[in-house]
């Protein structure tokens, strides 16, 4: 038979692996054991079963993400950063006539100006009134961020470390100590080519203080019941005691493997898994499990484990009573040393051990010390109440505003421009309203009153009934009111002409109207309609139209509207005049054509 590649032969026939190598079967190689040595523990106490929520949603990715609060403050960071960002870059844009983007977009940012819109710069003694400014605005959508990330974070931080975990402990008496009744269990594994065959020696256990007279051999199958299986990694020995209630304090049980042909007794490392649990409450277990490769020591070199001296795993056993688990009684296991025993680093001398049969063997020893002079109890108390909770949101709040608040003071105070954004932004937004009202209110003229009974074509394609929308500059203001002043003296020109043939009857009356264009009748002006009237009824001559002239304080595109509506009321009582003479006139001119018609009959008839 052929040995494995990588393998040490010894007694001149036979093979086995050299140091710290398992035989890999699949490759019919010898390869090194690299598991690392590890041992672990569970916390508190670990839940044994199923959660329908765990198996369906993946809480423990999710927990992978939200490990710590850093992440809720990097999160908080990188949106105040990209808000800030946005905000500074904004400030470059042109805002126009108010009508673009960028101003809407400006616009939108002062009116989420909350924290900071009674605390702008003020002169000194002025009154304190609500300003909503674009650096305030900002700022204040800073505020929330800040504080939403902070808030965040605290929830994580309750949610996780809400309660603490106190640990009382007190001697303990045999009554307590019997009450416990656990299921232990222990698994232990030599890493190694060997079988179950290789097992011998096991079936008694050693209780008590060695060199007092408390020291007994007794069977194992008084204590429990062990078996052993055969695994890839080795053979496994299990040690079970259901409701067990241990009432020494030292307890040993040892076994050993010896060589079998073609099967030394070797190994090259151990796996142990020691698991505790109530019978009344199988739900929680606690456990202690690991790998060891060179003793309790860090050193990763690979070992060989044979010979007479023993390998001793030393275990502690706590008993712990869980008043927060309705007084739940568990045993915790923990591991305390292990005790390598013959050990070869160098492959000369494990091939002479293998030639040797005084060494063909290998001895293990569990030790197991329950420490039952005290009683550990653990409890949860609640370290977070309402009181606390809202302390700490007040004081994420304050520091949220505070922050901010301090950089809006110092930029208004360094930086004079800053100090009057508000009346930047209003002026433009009622410039532009001003301009749609009155684009509303000429297209309202143009439709109600046609403009081709009062003007004639030429004064129609120069203006819409006299009304032309003021210009954003003051020259195109200029050339407005012009056209419009020349279209009035064009329109009284004609109006005078034709009035010259009205018969010198007709008399004038003053107007009341219960209408007017600004949803009030103006008294000031009925009188100058009616002054004007009356002053022209003993010539029988109409009245010129009203001017149109604005007054001289309004430059520019500013108008102001109560002007214009003067203006306008003007214009209607003027047209409301001409109406009444003109119905008149018509009733008149009716008169007239029916007493011809009558005289005419009546001189046929003679």
């Amino acid at each position: 038979m052929s040995c494995p590649r990588d393998s040490i032969t010894y007694n001149a026939t036979r093979c086995a692996c050299g140091i710290g190598q398992l035989l890999n079967r699949s490759s019919g190689s010898c390869e090194i054991f690299g598991w690392p040595s590890t041992i672990s523990t569970d916390k508190d106490i670990s839940y044994k079963g199923i959660s329908f929520a765990e198996t369906l949603f993946a809480f423990d990715r999710i927990k992978k993400f939200t490990q710590s609060q850093a992440v809720f403050l990097e999160a908080t960071l990188v949106m105040l950063l990209s808000w800030l960002v946005f905000c500074f870059f904004l400030r470059f844009t042109k805002l126009g006539d108010g009508r673009n983007i960028w101003f809407n977009l400006r616009w939108w940012i002062t009116r989420l100006d909350v924290f900071f819109s009674t605390r702008h710069w003020l002169d000194d003694q002025q009154v304190v009134k609500k300003r909503k400014t674009e650096l305030g605005g900002m700022f204040s959508v800073a505020s929330w961020i800040v504080f939403i990330g902070l808030f965040a974070a605290l929830l994580y931080q309750i949610l996780t470390k809400r309660t603490i975990e106190v640990h009382n402990v007190r001697a303990t008496g045999s009554p307590d100590l019997i009450s416990f009744e656990n299921d232990l269990e222990f698994n232990i594994t030599a890493v190694s080519d060997m079988t179950c065959s290789n097992l011998r020696g096991i079936g008694n256990v050693l209780t008590g203080n060695p060199g007092f007279s408390d020291l007994k051999v007794a069977s194992l199958s008084s204590l429990g019941n062990y078996t052993c299986r055969n695994t890839t990694s080795g053979p496994t020995v299990n040690f079970k005691c259901v409701k067990c209630r241990l009432t020494n304090d030292y307890i040993y049980i040892s076994w050993h493997f010896v060589d079998l042909p073609g099967s030394p007794a070797a190994a090259v490392g151990f796996q142990f898994n020691f698991t505790s649990k109530n019978g009344a409450d199988e739900k929680h277990v606690s456990f202690v499990s690991g790998t060891l490769r060179n003793g309790s020591i860090l050193d990763e070199r690979p070992v060989t484990f044979r010979g007479n001296e023993g390998n001793v795993l030393k275990f502690n056993l706590f008993p712990r009573i869980y008043h927060h688990l309705r007084d739940l009684k568990l045993i915790q296991p923990l591991f305390h040393e292990f005790i390598p025993g013959s050990v070869y680093r160098d492959t000369a001398q494990l091939q002479a051990s293998l030639g040797r049969s005084t060494d063909g063997m290998l001895n293990t020893t569990l030790f197991i010390n329950y420490l039952s002079s005290y009683i550990v109890e653990i409890d949860h108390e609640n370290i977070l109440g309402p009181v606390s909770f809202l302390a700490d949101l007040g004081g994420l709040y304050c520091i949220s505003i505070g922050i901010f608040f301090y950089i809006l003071v110092q930029c208004e105070y360094r930086i004079k421009k800053l100090r009057n954004e508000d009346t930047v932004f209003r002026r433009i937004r009622k410039r532009r309203k001003a301009l749609d009202h009155w684009d509303k209110l000429r297209r309202y003229v143009a439709y109600t009153w046609d403009c081709s009974i009062l003007a004639d074509d030429a004064i129609k394609t120069t203006a819409l009934c006299g009304l032309a929308r003021p210009s954003a500059s003051p020259s195109e203001c200029g050339s407005s009111r012009t056209k419009m002043q020349h279209s009035i003296k064009k329109l009284r020109l004609s109006i005078e002409k034709n009035a010259t043939t009205q018969p010198g009857s007709l008399e004038m009356r003053p107007l009341h109207s219960s209408s007017s264009l600004a949803h009030g009748a103006n008294t000031s002006n009925k009188k100058s309609i009616s002054q004007s009237s009356q002053s022209y009824s003993n010539g029988d001559i109409i009245p010129p139209p009203p001017l149109m002239e604005f007054s001289e304080g309004s430059s520019g595109s500013e108008v102001d509207a109560i002007d214009i509506k003067k203006k306008f009321q003007l214009l209607y009582d003027y047209n409301v005049l001409l109406r009444e003479k003109l119905l008149d006139t018509q009733s008149l001119l009716n008169a007239l054509g029916a007493k011809a018609s009558s005289s005419s009959t009546k001189e046929h008839g003679a």
